[in-house]
């Protein structure tokens, strides 16, 4: 309701020309509370959407979010995801969807809605992060490799096979990654041999604070290892790995949520839902091996090298990569994250911004 008031204030001094809501907003309830806005260019753009999103209790006001975002499709002009695991996960699960309704259902709103749609990554703007590498990693790389690999800085990690391994686990909330799994992935910092006699293993989880554009807001000293699902198991578990974690909790400087990334090696996700994954992105950014789920929007974006299909998979990937820190410190990650970078995208921005109110409603 402010945001109506606040547009009905300056709609007699500014004209419009393009309405651009985020697919939380029920854009057919303001398209009806302000006709005068219905003759706009309206762009809906979904950073995430509510027909598979994970819910801990199905309840009767979860149908009414999603069908708040069918009906926002179909009053919108153009319909904008940030992957096409997105586009396609919400398209192909309207028919499903819309039976929940008991009565009168719509027909064919996949076919109605599927043309106005397009994919529209999600812009990042990527720090230059070499005022953040480690006394090794400026030793090794001379000053123009450093700058070269300000865009591709995931080659920027150290040669020395007996360091310490660090990995850092992905966070958005408590509802997003499968507790189970970070706890075991945790209690690899307990198993031996993992690391060269001699060197403990730094097992850092980073609990990402509210994302706002085009950053989240980050880390603090060191990679973090962060509660990633019940408290409960994770305050057990805290007590048994206080020793080889370097981090809990919130991380709220962004330059050292930065710095943090740098350090680290190995970044972990075992996130139940993702529609895009800039925590992921900026840690590849960063430097970090990637290890991802074989599912959601991450084949979209990592190659297969750099995917999971079972936990097992996972564990035995990281137990290797602590007993050789090499072989992730001396690879190159193949994913080009420029292409997610503002610089790459804001020409498409632009375009889809560009366009001039609408006579014919």
């Amino acid at each position: 309701m402010q945001i109506i008031l606040l547009l009905k204030m300056y709609s007699d001094v500014i004209v419009w020309r393009v309405l651009f809501t985020s697919s939380v907003l029920n854009l057919a309830e303001l398209a009806a509370l302000r006709p005068d806005l219905a003759t706009l260019k309206k762009i809906l753009y979904f950073h995430e959407n509510q027909l598979v999103y994970p819910v801990r209790k199905n309840q009767e006001r979860d149908f009414q979010y999603g069908y708040n975002q069918v009906l926002s499709c179909l009053v919108a002009d153009v319909v904008v995801f940030n992957s096409a695991f997105n586009m396609e996960s919400f398209l192909t699960t309207i028919g499903t969807f819309m039976k929940l309704i008991p009565d009168y259902r719509p027909k064919d709103l996949e076919k109605i809605i599927r043309p106005k749609c397009q994919v529209l990554y999600f812009p990042i703007n990527f720090p230059d992060v070499k005022r953040f590498f480690t006394d090794d990693k400026h030793s090794y790389f001379s000053e123009k490799t450093v700058v070269e690999e300000a865009r591709n800085p995931e080659r920027c990690l150290s040669e020395n096979e007996n360091s310490t391994l660090v990995k850092r686990l992905t966070k958005n909330s408590d509802s997003d990654q499968e507790p189970g799994s970070c706890k075991k992935i945790s209690a690899t910092c307990q198993e031996v041999p993992l690391n060269p006699p001699g060197t403990p293993q730094e097992l850092n989880r980073k609990e990402e604070s509210e994302s706002t554009v085009p950053y989240h807001e980050e880390d603090k000293e060191q990679p973090t290892f962060d509660p990633c699902g019940k408290t409960d198991i994770f305050t057990e578990a805290r007590k048994d790995l206080d020793a080889c974690v370097s981090h809990w909790g919130y991380i709220s400087s962004k330059e050292e949520y930065f710095k943090a990334l740098c350090e680290a090696d190995v970044v972990v996700s075992t996130a139940k839902h993702e529609f895009f994954g800039v925590a992921m992105l900026e840690a590849v950014h960063c430097g970090c091996y990637p290890l991802c789920p074989n599912a959601l929007v991450y084949p979209e974006i990592f190659a297969a090298e750099y995917l999971y299909s079972t936990p097992e998979q996972l564990f035995k990937r990281l137990q290797n990569f602590c007993k050789r820190p090499d072989l992730v410190r001396k690879h190159h990650a193949k994913v080009d994250t420029d292409q997610f970078s503002w610089a790459a995208l804001c020409r498409e921005f632009r375009s889809l911004l560009a366009a001039e109110a609408r006579e014919d409603l």
